[in-house]
């Protein structure tokens, strides 16, 4: 899921239709009559031959990471998969159960919960622990969490390492590098100052950038202000090195986004919280614009778990995980559609099947669906069907689909090079790029034999886009816009952009 930058308020939902999911909470099972099969001697029929000594059933299931939908069939087909294990302390927990729990045990935002907040996770996931586990599966799948990722901000870029150290480079007019200082930097710079501090997340907007621990603090710096872009104001505030952010203390924070009038975050339990931006109840409460305390998203989120969050212009998107499905959730404007409903800019969105669907503002192409006309809903990109797509990305005007092997597809606006496509208009003499209306293959990324697992493009109408390539290896390659420096490598005399992808000299592994 990805929103770009760029008014109806409330929140609202689509919920994109795909293939049925069974559900994980067991049903009452159908009596019907089992034909005659023994296994290992004389067993009754039905019976497990393992059953003597459940912990090595318990084992092989916990080995084997089965999917939580795995364990409920489990616990329909048999009835030893669904009674109780008689397990000290959960005695009455079943194996499929125990087995979810011990999985659940295994993820790192689990394991520091206490006892009390992990049952109170339980319920709110619907009662189940194999829930849960869907729950916290899914995030880790939406995001790169305790991963290397590259974030390309609106002229500044920062890269985290799988061991969670940060760089920066780029513009840094307000202390948005995080170094202490307002000096541009043209290469990949350590913040020093996070020394000690693992860092799993990272987002950056306009002259600002907020990090998020493996202890889910969040740290700020840059510019302390929203909407001064759009207003020409001054921020009234800058933090040229990470500060911890106090009034996030209390919660555990595993994401956050920003927007250009407002911030939000996500928590472990799956609860949005934002600050700014709050008049006309746009973000689903009332606040004033430099409302510096978080507020919970109200309305059909309070009682849904999310898993995922994205910030365009002015509107937030939610993926929820729910018992029936994952849904995506809108708040905010919806001028052009990219609410997915009523009717600026553009949103999109990757199926559990691979589709990817697009809507919101067309223009020059981004919306992928070989014209300029705008989407009010939801709607699938058919030149992708041949591709299964596992991530998605947006910017000002552009899309970046990254399929299964590997692939990188790219469409929308040709301006400052980011789309890597490298082709000229036959009537321009200048360093302008042919807009996209259809998915095309990069293949400049292609020709690098290197698997790309994911792109980061800039998100913002105010700056010259720039995009980032992350390999499996962790190899991270850049193109696009370079004028502050956003792309980590050394531009020749009077070159802004680079228009094929160059390696970018950092250690991310």
């Amino acid at each position: 899921m990805d929103a770009t930058t760029s008014g109806k308020s409330s929140v609202q939902y689509q919920n994109i239709p795909e293939q049925t999911i069974t559900t994980i909470i067991t049903s009452p099972v159908a009596t019907f009559q089992r034909q005659q099969r023994h296994c290992f001697g004389n067993a009754s029929p039905g019976e497990f031959p393992l059953a003597a000594n459940p912990s090595i059933v318990l084992h092989v299931l916990t080995a084997c990471n089965l999917d939580p939908q795995d364990l409920a069939k489990l616990e329909v087909t048999c009835s030893f998969f669904r009674q109780p294990a008689h397990f000290a302390p959960e005695c009455e927990l079943s194996l499929s159960e125990l087995a979810a729990l011990d999985m659940c045990r295994m993820r790192a935002i689990f394991k520091p919960m206490t006892d009390e907040q992990r049952q109170e996770l339980k319920q709110m996931c619907g009662g189940s622990w194999k829930l849960v586990l869907r729950f916290l599966l899914a995030g880790e799948a939406c995001t790169r969490r305790e991963k290397s990722q590259a974030i390309a901000g609106p002229g500044h870029s920062i890269a985290v390492t799988a061991k969670g150290a940060v760089y920066s480079f780029g513009s840094n007019n307000t202390g948005q590098l995080g170094h202490g200082t307002t000096n541009e930097e043209s290469r990949p710079r350590l913040i020093r100052s996070l020394q000690g501090i693992r860092i799993i997340q990272a987002s950056a907007g306009a002259g600002r950038t907020m990090l998020i621990s493996d202890t889910g603090k969040v740290y700020a710096f840059g510019k302390n202000s929203f909407g001064e872009a759009e207003y020409g104001l001054l921020g009234n505030k800058l933090v040229t090195t990470p500060q911890l952010v106090e009034s996030l203390k209390d919660i555990f924070v595993v994401q956050a986004v920003i927007g250009n009038f407002f911030t939000a975050v996500l928590s472990r339990e799956g609860r949005v919280y934002t600050f700014s931006w709050g008049n006309e109840s746009k973000l689903g409460h009332q606040t004033e614009a430099n409302d510096l305390e978080p507020r919970p998203l109200l309305g059909p989120l309070e009682n849904i778990r999310v898993v995922q969050i994205a910030a365009g212009y002015c509107y937030l998107l939610a993926l929820a995980c729910q018992p029936s499905g994952m849904s995506v959730y809108s708040v905010g404007c919806g001028l052009g559609g990219k609410l997915g409903h009523a009717g600026a800019w553009h949103a999109a969105v990757v199926g559990k099947d691979g589709r990817v669907c697009t809507w919101g503002w067309g223009r020059y192409g981004c919306l992928g669906h070989g014209n300029e006309e705008s989407e009010s809903i939801p709607k699938v990109v058919e030149a992708l069907s041949n591709v299964k797509a596992v991530h998605v990305a947006t910017g000002d005007y552009t899309t970046f689909v990254v399929s299964d092997n590997g692939d990188v597809y790219s469409f929308g606006c040709g301006e400052s090079s980011s789309l890597g496509h490298n082709t000229m208009a036959e009537d321009e003499q200048e360093n302008r790029q042919v807009n996209v209306l259809s998915p095309e293959l990069v293949t400049s990324l292609k020709q690098l034999n290197e698997r790309v697992v994911q792109i980061s493009l800039t998100n913002s109408i105010y700056w010259n886009a720039h995009t980032f390539a992350l390999t499996e290896s962790s190899k991270l390659y850049a193109f696009g816009a370079g004028d502050k420096g956003q792309l980590g490598i050394e531009l020749v005399a009077n070159q802004t952009e680079r228009p094929n992808p160059e390696k970018v000299e950092i250690d991310l592994s």
